[in-house]
């Protein structure tokens, strides 16, 4: 079963499940200032959802209408578990249910889910067939590496392609280069070749390594992939996203052209490529969705400018401000049951690349609560714009 995936554009592009990060408020922040094509949930255990800690997990897997196309990420070794787990996230609605057969994380793999399960072909096969026989109306995926201890995609891949996946996500390093050597693209092509030689419709998702946007059409292209997983680069900017639809309408080589602008943001900078289409600029500025209270244009530049530029174009006081919504929203949505200490990793990424970011991001880290955020980055704003 396809469902939602063969309704996509191509390429597409989706957040990366990752553990307490893609959570309920960092995806309501995507959502509101710039949604991808898919979105993931972080992942959660099928067999904590199954026989340990259900109502607290379930809240891992809260999602509101404004997020769909959305995708719910578990990790099990115990078909049963998946199974169930598979139900019921058919019964939450979900769009989407995806299968981690990568992760590293050694609390994961002690239970022999994420990358063990690349040693037991037949495992992965079963948990596969768990998850069609828990959720029969909602389309499966898996997200993978390329091996454990080294690249076996030649015979892993045919392995997963013959339960007939909707989507494979191939993250393109073993698990035992963790992130410590660069994400192999070569790699993620000949998945869409193995893929093809095969004749299976599953589709390819490429992960690892993308910078921007720009480097998401570029890896796309080169790879054939029919959509890129971005994961690090979007921390700290619920904006990455922003007008990914209309980026589709640009000539692929065009995306080399600025070192720190797409073409998209060049031209509605003014300065204009005939490779834009008019009317793709206006889509674009139709479709922008301001923080509450609209934003200000940066001194020197026009007031209407592509999101997709926020990190050069949005105002410090404005992306600060973001920072403040996201912890208040986390505090909101998720403060009885993490910890506010999650939320730091978030600042890192917001406070960073400004005259006394270092300072201000050494007292973030000393606050517990969103109300500490807010009167802390207030006072830095109130000092730096007076």
């Amino acid at each position: 079963m396809q469902g939602f995936w063969e309704k996509l554009p191509k390429p597409f592009f989706a957040v990366a499940p990752m553990a307490n990060v893609t959570d309920a408020a960092f995806r309501r922040m995507f959502a509101k200032y710039g949604k991808p094509d898919v979105m993931w949930t972080e992942f959660v255990s099928a067999d904590g959802l199954v026989k340990r800690n259900r109502e607290v997990l379930v809240r891992d897997l809260a999602y509101t209408e404004g997020e769909r196309p959305i995708v719910a990420q578990f990790f099990t070794a115990t078909p049963a578990s998946m199974e169930e787990a598979a139900r019921l996230a058919e019964e939450l609605g979900f769009d989407g249910i995806d299968i981690n057969m990568g992760c590293p994380d050694r609390s994961v793999e002690k239970q022999g889910a994420g990358a063990k399960l690349m040693l037991k072909p037949d495992l992965a096969l079963e948990i596969i067939a768990a998850a069609k026989r828990g959720a029969p109306n909602t389309p499966i995926s898996v997200k993978t590496r390329l091996g454990y201890n080294k690249d076996i995609l030649e015979t892993w891949l045919p392995i997963l392609l013959s339960a007939e996946p909707a989507a494979i996500t191939v993250h393109a390093r073993t698990r035992k280069e963790m992130s410590l050597v660069p994400a192999r693209w070569e790699r993620v092509k000949r998945a869409v070749e193995i893929r093809n030689e095969v004749g299976s419709k599953t589709l390819i998702l490429g992960n690892g390594d993308v910078r921007d946007l720009a480097d998401a059409h570029a890896k796309a292209a080169e790879s054939g992939a029919d959509a890129v997983m971005i994961g690090r680069a979007i921390f700290g900017k619920p904006w990455f996203f922003a007008g990914a639809a209309e980026s589709r309408l640009l000539p692929v080589r065009d995306f080399s052209a600025e070192k720190s602008l797409s073409p998209r943001a060049v031209a509605l900078r003014g300065q204009e490529s005939t490779d834009f289409p008019p009317e793709a600029k206006e889509k674009v500025l139709e479709q922008m969705v301001w923080p509450e209270g609209g934003l200000k244009a940066a001194e020197g530049e026009p007031r209407t400018f592509a999101k997709e530029a926020f990190s050069e174009a949005l105002p410090l006081e404005t992306r600060l401000r973001i920072a403040v919504e996201h912890a208040k929203l986390y505090e909101e949505l998720l403060g009885d049951i993490k910890s506010f200490a999650m939320m730091k990793k978030h600042f890192k990424a917001y406070v960073e690349g400004f005259p006394g970011a270092r300072e201000l991001r050494a007292e973030l880290m000393e606050t517990s609560s969103a109300a500490e955020v807010e009167q802390i980055i207030e006072r830095f704003l109130a000092v730096r714009y007076t």
